[in-house]
């Protein structure tokens, strides 16, 4: 089965050697490669293997940021997943097993806000003491908008949790505020991003959606404030995540401007980006900070997306915008074997051909302006 290899640049305080620093790969082609049907990995259309499951455990957030959850649709009477309605752990794992046995090596757990579904300790240790298909622990990672990080880090990493990514827009609390639309301060926030890299959920990525005209100018002071720290941070563009009736091209500030702020200030140096990862990685030239931009709008990357992801109702989805989805719940009643699960599984993943963002612009051109997409709270992020 086809591996990602180790990041190039070691944890830490970023001692680098100049040798392990390299240019960045030539653009890819948006041809998908032949697939390899004669690979163990399960593979898609394209090619793809499944790497990664994204498992959202929830699909409540107590935030209401304007990109994501506005309240104006996400009001106090949002029909949100009942309890009753949500997988249990016993059917979560039934899943992560079956993804693990088709090669999946990465748990990623989102939401809604993942540290809001009780008792998530257990459930990360049950899926951190999984085994990949070559007999390595499977990594769990999570990523949380870091409102309750700071009480929960030592927890989550003693059971586990290898490593946590913490949405934070803005360093300006007024606008913090503003964006997370219910008045929460970014001090605990930061608090959180501490507590999380004393606890050794190393490396701690903070991820910044950028949104022109909001939040555009605290690019360089998240740089800033980040330098000499444990800290990974990359900048995202403001995807259509919220669906038509609130994105708009206009406030997108595209990878290649916020890296132009950043260069303005301080020399970057490029980093081999791994085969799906999303980001392409930079560091200061001083060695004080590791950067990411993600580029979903500018510079799609389905080309080589590994990523699947599964509703806390049990829905596969195999797109962050797909407009449909394979019920895996189905397969999960006490009569029902493990088998069943990952056939389905097996059976959706092969037939998958989606790549949304690289026929973005062809949509654009020829004048479709609405996407349907799945609500981002229901299959994380």
């Amino acid at each position: 089965m086809a591996c990602a290899m180790p990041y190039p640049i070691a944890p830490g305080r970023f001692a680098m050697q100049a040798a392990l620093v390299q240019e960045m790969p030539a653009a890819r082609s948006l041809e998908a490669p032949e697939p390899d049907h004669a690979s163990p990995a399960c593979r898609d259309q394209l090619g793809r293997p499944l790497r990664d499951l994204r498992l959202s455990v929830i699909d409540q957030c107590n935030f209401r940021c304007t990109y994501c959850m506005p309240k104006e649709r996400f009001g106090r009477d949002y029909p949100f997943l009942s309890p009753e309605q949500r997988l249990s752990d016993a059917e979560l794992l039934r899943i992560v097993r079956a993804f693990v046995g088709l090669g999946v090596e990465k748990v990623r757990l989102t939401g809604g806000e993942p540290l809001l579904r009780k008792g998530i300790e257990s459930l990360v240790e049950r899926i951190a003491a999984m085994r990949t298909l070559d007999g390595r622990q499977v990594e769990v990672a999570m990523t949380t908008n870091g409102s309750l990080l700071a009480r929960k880090a030592r927890s989550l990493r003693d059971a586990g949790l290898g490593r946590v990514t913490v949405s934070l827009d803005s360093l300006d609390d007024q606008i913090f505020r503003a964006m997370n639309d219910v008045d929460f301060p970014v001090g605990r926030v930061l608090e959180g991003i501490d507590a999380a890299i004393a606890a050794g959920l190393a490396p701690v990525k903070v991820n910044c959606v950028v949104e022109r005209g909001t939040n555009d100018a605290q690019v360089l002071p998240l740089v800033e404030h980040f330098r000499g720290s444990d800290v990974t941070l990359r900048f995202i563009e403001y995807m259509d995540v919220e669906g038509p009736s609130g994105w708009s091209q206009s406030r997108v500030v595209p990878s290649d401007e916020i890296r132009g702020m950043v260069e303005r200030a301080h020399a970057l140096l490029p980093v081999t980006r791994r085969d799906g990862e999303t980001a392409s990685n930079y560091l200061l030239a001083d060695g004080s900070l590791k950067l990411g931009f993600i580029s979903s709008v500018s510079h799609p990357f389905c080309g080589d997306c590994t990523r699947a992801r599964v509703s806390v109702d049990g829905r596969l989805y195999l797109c962050l915008f797909a407009t449909s989805s394979v019920d895996l719940r189905q397969h999960l009643g006490a009569a029902r074997p493990d088998e069943a699960v990952a056939d389905a599984v097996r059976q959706a993943w092969q037939a998958r051909g989606d790549r949304y963002s690289e026929l973005r612009a062809d949509r654009l051109a020829s004048g479709k302006r609405q996407y349907p997409t799945v609500r981002m709270s229901l299959v994380g992020g």
